[in-house]
């Protein structure tokens, strides 16, 4: 969260932070969420995951005000991502299409495959690209011969939770390699879901951990309470 509220105050974006103790019961969590609903100078609530156990996330998450979700996890954002007509996308995914856009790498037409198929990226992520025309294969645990699936991708999104899964010998010559994962190897320094000093000679692009995805998801998280504080100004004007 520190992070988040150090972004707001580069960009002189008003925010408030509630930390509320673990114990916080459903109502009292919805009762806050309400009133942030009906705040006009609030434009975006994000709710930090995961919630304590007895707090239910899909609860929490389906009362935020579709205009004011913007972490895109709404069953209404959910469903105009995969129509195409959206607003907010969730911030890793759409992170990750701004850092394909700013290496000029042609997503049309090209294999694309997603390991792990979260609500938060997996998805959401085969969504965007199979937007942009790329061919889209989606893995997760149960997939037979994950290999030759990574092996045939010109575009791979690692996002499996896994410190290091993702080794040189799975990854096509020239292939961009997008590592979301954020885990700490068997000395505790952070790595991600990509073993980077056996792809990195391998790849054509790759991402590193940190410093890769991690900031582009606050950036768009950013770009995301931007749009939604324009159309709520668009709303009050028309």
């Amino acid at each position: 969260m520190a992070n988040k509220e150090k972004a707001c105050a580069e960009l002189g974006f008003y925010s408030e932070k509630h930390a509320l103790p673990e114990e916080t019961t459903e109502a009292e969590l919805l009762s806050l969420i309400e009133r942030l609903n009906n705040d006009d100078k609030i434009h975006g609530i994000l709710v930090q995951l995961p919630l304590p156990k007895h707090l239910d996330d899909k609860t929490i998450i389906n009362n935020i005000l579709p205009s004011k979700d913007v972490d895109a996890f709404h069953p209404t954002n959910v469903g105009r991502i995969m129509i195409g007509d959206f607003d907010f996308v969730p911030c890793t995914p759409a992170g990750i299409m701004e850092l394909i856009h700013e290496s000029g790498v042609e997503v049309s037409g090209k294999e694309c495959v997603v390991i792990g198929r979260s609500n938060i990226v997996g998805k959401p992520m085969a969504m965007l690209l199979l937007h942009e025309h790329g061919t889209v294969t989606v893995c997760h645990s149960r997939t037979k011969d994950l290999k030759a699936q990574t092996r045939r991708a010109d575009i791979l999104v690692a996002a499996v939770g896994i410190p290091k899964f993702v080794t040189g010998d799975m990854v096509k010559d020239g292939a961009v390699v997008i590592d979301v994962g954020m885990d700490r190897d068997e000395n505790g320094k952070l790595c991600g879901d990509v073993d980077f000093d056996s792809v990195e000679p391998v790849a054509g692009a790759i991402t590193p951990v940190p410093g890769g995805v991690g900031p582009m998801t606050i950036a768009m998280l950013m770009k995301n309470t931007l749009t939604a504080a324009r159309r709520a100004h668009e709303k009050k004007q028309g």
